[in-house]
This record gives C-alpha cells, sequence and structure tokens, in this order.
C-alpha cells in the first residue's frame, strides 16, 4: 500500500467512528429529551390535578358551582364577597388544603409561617380570570448588558 491509500482508509475509519459516535450523541440527546417531555408531562398532570382539587374544595366551602365562581370572579368580585358568611370557612379550608401540599416539601417551616394572611389576601383581591389563574404576565423590560468575559 502507498501513502496515499493509508492516508484514505485513515479518513475513512475516522469519518466512520464520527458518524457513530454523532448518531449515539443525538440518540442519548432525544432520550433526554424524551424523559424531560415525560417529567413535564408528569408535573402538568399533578397541577392540573391539585388545581381540581383546590378549586373542588372552593366549590364545597362556598356551596357555589364552579361556573358561577369563575364568571362573578371575571366580572370582579373577590371569593371573599362570592362566600360572604363562609368567607372564614374559606380560608380555614384553603389554609389546611395548602398546609398539606406544604408539608410535602422541603421548604415546610418557612412556608406556613405567612400562610393565613398570604391566603386571606388571595381571597380578599378583586378580579382574576377566574380561581387560581394569575392572569396574562407583564410585559418584561429590557435586559442588562451582559458583563465582558474576563
Amino acid at each position: 500500500m502507498n501513502m496515499s491509500s493509508k492516508k484514505r482508509m485513515a479518513a475513512v475509519a475516522l469519518t466512520v467512528a464520527a458518524l457513530s459516535l454523532g448518531s449515539i450523541g443525538v440518540a442519548s440527546a432525544d432520550d433526554k429529551g424524551a424523559a424531560k417531555s415525560a417529567a413535564h408531562a408528569a408535573n402538568k398532570a399533578a397541577h392540573d390535578a391539585n388545581h381540581a382539587a383546590k378549586e373542588a374544595l372552593v366549590v364545597a366551602t362556598i356551596g357555589v358551582d364552579a361556573a358561577t365562581i369563575k364568571t362573578r370572579r371575571a366580572a370582579g368580585e373577590s371569593l371573599a364577597t362570592i362566600a360572604g358568611a363562609k368567607t372564614g370557612a374559606l380560608i380555614a379550608a384553603l389554609v389546611a388544603f395548602k398546609t398539606k401540599n406544604i408539608d410535602a416539601r422541603a421548604q415546610a417551616t418557612e412556608k406556613k409561617t405567612n400562610l393565613t394572611a398570604h391566603v386571606t389576601e388571595k381571597v380578599n383581591a378583586v378580579g382574576g380570570k377566574g380561581m387560581g389563574h394569575k392572569g396574562p404576565k407583564p410585559a418584561k423590560g429590557p435586559k442588562a448588558p451582559k458583563a465582558p468575559r474576563p
């Protein structure tokens, strides 16, 4: 074999090795994407289940159906106004519900400190698109310039 044949064989071997490593890298990237997508779907399902449970709790405590609550909230009424005399019971029920959720997390003590005040503030808030929805996010301002790298 002459030198150019050896170079060609080496180039072919390198190309094959690079392609096989590239396809492995792509496959592992796809696996990571699938895992991330599955985790996202699981988190969304848990969030939706938690939201439905909270909505059912509010409906049961107030004694008004969910569609009516959503309509009245969209019209600008607070949950406290809708609940009327049952506002105290609603706050107590929501504090118990959120306490149960917080207990499942690591920051339980820190979160429970101001929980009653937080729930009372939310129940007394006016407006919104429905129970639990925060509405559209405000526009973000301009980003600060990045510092030059050393």
